[in-house]
């Protein structure tokens, strides 16, 4: 990802383009953490091999052609393999009396291709042991499971990890005001000479505050705090904005006195001996995990007639017909004062279609974190949004723990 032709622009703003759109569609009164380059290479690798309406709505959600879907989720994963500190890796598993089409089979550069048994308690096991391993254990089970009508099995995952390249110090909060007020809370702090760390943009819907933290592995955490009545769609949203250059951001060094917007007030201070302007960083530590039933929000995702299995939606990936029979993403995000962690596992499972008598089964969708704003894990020079996510519940302050 050092260098950025335009086709790389493309596909960074397309699957940029879906964390904003996911984002917009998140509750804000609930934590999630949420990956669009977990999805999206699997929408391209459909879309490649999808016709009629399905083919259109799943290019629709992947931003490009369906006939250029397929090289640039090679180019994707390929890229996102180059990042320092990340792995991503593609599963494919199809029962044995599928008929793959070879162009598509040798178009999905898979990393693990198995058979679906049939045996729904060891189709899940051997997929279970697969999300666990290439996320190092991040998650620890697939999201979506195969049963006995499940043809073929499309699965990404992704993991990530960096170091600050300054540690956070662990201290003590108490908020005086809003929704975590007088609760003793788990809170890093840091000071730095570097006050351009931290900006502000005014969007539409009100200012957001940006603080980026540097990882070593050339990914960074932004964290994005918002006016209070904006919801997570907004505050996510100007986020990808600004990091595709549609919103300006004042740095830091630029900002006039007094409260410059969410949570950041800038001060004139006496000192006894010359120093720098320094900025001080108070935030919290948390965990965030969540999934997300993809089909749940099938317009989203161009999932809308591919879900139909009263016929087949994708004669360029098997001779039989296919309908998508459940899709789900499992994601986990951690922030601690050394660095930041997260994963991702996305999967889609179809069965046979031209069969009404058979039921789609869903499972609902939830997270359990509640807090007051916004992160993207960004790649530095690309810009490319790794994962993203809404945090509602800080990690509590517990004396034993010593900080």
């Amino acid at each position: 990802m050092r260098r950025q032709s335009s086709t790389t622009r493309t596909v960074i703003q397309a699957v940029n383009g879906l964390t904003s759109r996911w984002a917009a569609t998140a509750d804000a009164d609930r934590g999630t953490v949420f990956s669009a380059p977990g999805v999206w290479p699997l929408l391209a690798f459909l879309a490649d091999g999808a016709d009629g309406a399905a083919r259109t709505e799943l290019a629709d959600a992947v931003g490009l052609r369906a006939d250029e879907a397929a090289a640039a989720a090679r180019g994707l994963l390929a890229a996102m393999n180059r990042v320092r500190g990340m792995d991503a890796a593609l599963g494919l598993w199809t029962k044995r009396t599928l008929t793959l089409r070879g162009a598509w089979r040798d178009g999905v550069p898979v990393d693990a291709l198995g058979v679906l048994t049939g045996n729904p308690a060891a189709d899940a096991a051997t997929l279970d042991a697969w999300a666990a391993e290439r996320t190092g254990g991040q998650i620890e089970r697939m999201p979506a499971h195969p049963d006995e009508a499940t043809e073929l099995a499309l699965a990404s995952a992704l993991a990530l990890r960096t170091e600050w390249l300054r540690p956070f110090e662990d201290g003590l909060l108490v908020p005086e005001t809003g929704p975590w007020q007088d609760r003793s809370l788990a809170s890093l702090y840091r000071s730095t000479s570097l006050l351009d760390r931290v900006g502000v943009a005014q969007t539409p819907a009100g200012a957001v505050t940006e603080l980026r933290v540097l990882g070593n592995t050339g990914v960074d955490v932004h964290l994005l705090l918002g006016e209070g009545h904006m919801g997570p769609g907004q505050v996510l949203g100007a986020g990808v904005d600004v990091l595709a250059r549609r919103i300006p951001v004042v740095p830091g060094s630029h900002l006039p006195y007094g409260e410059v917007g969410p949570g950041l007030e800038v001060s004139r201070v006496r000192s006894m001996s010359p120093r720098p302007p320094t900025l001080h960083v108070t935030t919290v530590p948390f965990t965030s995990t969540a999934r997300h039933d993809l089909m749940a929000r099938h317009e989203l995702f161009g999932l809308t007639s591919a879900k139909d299995a009263t016929h087949g939606h994708f004669p360029g990936i098997a001779t039989e017909p296919l309908a998508l029979q459940s899709g789900e993403q499992a994601a986990t995000a951690t922030f601690s004062a050394l660095g930041f962690r997260a994963a991702a596992v996305t999967a889609f499972m179809a069965y046979g279609a031209g069969m009404p008598e058979m039921r789609y089964v869903t499972t609902d969708a939830y997270a359990t974190f509640d807090r007051p704003f916004g992160f993207l894990a960004v790649h530095r020079t690309s810009r490319l949004v790794l994962a993203a996510g809404w945090v509602t519940d800080p990690d509590p302050y517990r004396e034993d723990e010593g900080y």
